[in-house]
């Protein structure tokens, strides 16, 4: 077996905090719940009958998880084909003026308190290698990977999906042959809750902290919708 140096640091990890999958999920499910919850609030402050309501919600999260879908395969992949034409842009400079990208690269080095003299040294050594000098050069000046971009359909599909489960939380009680507004609503702030204390695992927050961020959130989008609903419906009346 081998020793640990008890003088070495432990070894560690970190998350990763590009944004991957783990973004259209997250925003996915708070989404999903902030709308139909604020729906259905608004439409219940109105005084609909309970099958309105479900109706509406239902509708609500079908139109929304379609939406949600296409509007993150649209948003990632306008960005891969942006990010794929600026690092084409960056290959052709490369090629056609290989000492002064060398420089510019040393440059930034430089300012930021490396030696000109190491600085230009590992400049230059990258030209020895173009796929790498190219990422360097990517990742410098435009600060992403020229070799990572993420699947627009997968950010498609955890967007529908997530839209749609938390969208569903607060009908949960409608399908269940409940009837009361404020079950269905409480049952919301309670998915909206849970929601933001799984994000803090990630973020390495308090998780009651991000829980009850997420709570008065949705809470205010609610309350708003169910008092515009409640004008409109007295009005209407």
């Amino acid at each position: 077996m081998t020793d640990i140096d008890p003088e070495l640091p432990a070894p560690h990890h970190h998350a990763d905090v590009s944004g991957g999958l783990l973004r259209p999920a997250v925003f996915g499910a708070m989404d999903g719940l902030v709308t139909n919850i604020a729906l259905i609030a608004g439409v219940g402050g109105g005084g609909v009958s309970p099958r309105t309501l479900v109706l509406t919600g239902v509708a609500g999260l079908v139109a929304g998880a379609i939406s949600m879908g296409l509007g993150e395969y649209t948003s990632v992949r306008s960005q891969n084909e942006q990010v794929k034409a600026e690092v084409a842009k960056e290959r052709r400079e490369l090629e056609r003026h290989p000492e002064a990208e060398a420089k510019e690269l040393a440059d930034a080095w430089v300012r930021r308190g490396l030696p000109r003299d190491l600085a230009d040294q590992v400049a230059h050594a990258l030209r020895a290698n173009p796929r790498e000098a190219l990422r360097v050069h990517v990742q410098e000046e435009m600060g992403v990977d020229a070799e990572d971009h993420p699947s627009p359909w997968a950010a498609a599909i955890l967007s529908f999906v997530f839209f749609s489960i938390g969208a569903v939380v607060p009908l949960v009680p409608y399908l269940f042959g409940l009837t009361s507004l404020w079950v269905a609503l409480a049952v919301g702030g309670f998915g909206l809750f849970l929601a933001g204390a799984l994000v803090a695992r990630f973020t390495q927050r308090r998780w009651w902290t991000s829980g009850l961020r997420q709570l008065v959130l949705g809470g205010l989008a609610a309350a708003a919708t169910y008092g515009i609903g409640t004008l409109i419906g007295v009005s209407a009346a």
